[in-house]
């Protein structure tokens, strides 16, 4: 089979396992694909789509995009939606289409939601140099535009050689499935390695399993906290977006109403508490509410709940003055 058939058979075969409350969750990781078809991609990741569609339209389903910016967006939204148990893959031409999923991947590391993507890149061969819209660079031709990927992606891959996609793919997924590490996952796909034949292993193709990692603390640090929350006399929660990512949020209320500590979110954890609960002080920091960051400034304890501290969150490390 060609790499392009290995890689949409392989993606639709993917899934995240998740227990939570006693309850096991198994869905699709990858449960759909857009695409832009043009140059690199076409006879590529799109042979083999539409050769699905034709098999098997349930394995990898195809939604046609009007612009790659925006169906990385539509990815990074899913992904937040599901809880990043699910996102979407993303498949464009080269050059200039590339480069437009630039702003989706920092969108997606930056706020640490998964997104796969596979921008084409330019022949491996070079035998078919310059292609139409490729961005070369004459000072050095192992240089691409989906180089420009590198700081905005968890993991970044190339693909330059067929044997590479079973690495790439697996590193990628890890990455991807790692609460800690997620973000944009790209593996460039040179446009003439899509359409090579490659013999894959048939465990490569089997159904496999991503079980989401949720490490249980240890107790000292249980103990250690449950001691200062104990002795705090003003204390305050900043829920942030891992507390919905860890479905967290019946959990938070509980020990909120159970110990009166009034909690603020982060812009990550907007809806970890209905906005009418009575200890829910609404957004803190640089965006936060008049409530939240006057008892943030005198609370003698922060409790941070699924959350990073940045910038917003601390009005950049002036929120908090005990």
């Amino acid at each position: 089979m060609t790499v392009s058939q290995a890689l949409v058979e392989f993606l639709g075969k993917q899934y995240t396992v998740d227990r939570v409350g006693g309850v096991e969750y198994r869905e699709r990781l990858i449960p759909g694909m857009f695409g832009i078809f043009g140059h690199g991609n076409v006879a590529g990741v799109g042979q083999a789509l539409k050769q699905w569609q034709a098999k098997d339209p349930s394995l990898m389903p195809y939604y046609q995009g009007r612009n790659e910016q925006a169906q990385a967006h539509q990815a990074v939204g899913y992904a937040r939606h599901t809880r990043r148990r699910q996102t979407f893959a993303v498949s464009t031409s080269v050059g200039p289409g590339s480069t437009n999923l630039l702003t989706g991947a920092a969108l997606a590391t930056a706020n640490r939601l998964p997104v796969l993507l596979f921008p084409s890149d330019t022949f491996a061969t070079r035998t078919v140099d310059p292609v139409l819209q490729q961005i070369e660079q004459p000072h050095g031709y192992d240089i691409t535009v989906n180089d420009a990927f590198r700081p905005v992606s968890k993991y970044f891959d190339k693909v330059q050689r067929p044997e590479q996609l079973f690495s790439a793919l697996l590193n990628g997924l890890r990455v991807l499935t790692d609460p800690a590490e997620t973000g944009a996952v790209t593996i460039a796909l040179p446009q003439d390695v899509q359409a090579e034949l490659i013999e894959v292993p048939e465990e490569f193709l089997a159904e496999r399993e991503w079980r989401i990692r949720r490490p249980a603390p240890e107790a000292e640090d249980i103990a250690e906290a449950a001691r200062r929350i104990k002795a705090a006399k003003r204390p305050i929660i900043v829920a942030g977006g891992g507390v919905l990512y860890a479905f967290a949020q019946d959990q938070l209320r509980e020990f909120a109403e159970a110990t009166g500590i009034p909690v603020g979110w982060t812009q990550a954890g907007v809806g970890v508490l209905p906005w009418n609960h009575p200890q829910a002080l609404g957004a803190i920091g640089s965006t936060g509410t008049t409530a939240a960051n006057a008892l943030a400034r005198e609370a003698d304890l922060v409790i941070g709940v699924g959350t990073r501290y940045e910038d917003f969150t601390t009005a950049s490390r002036t929120a908090f003055q005990n």
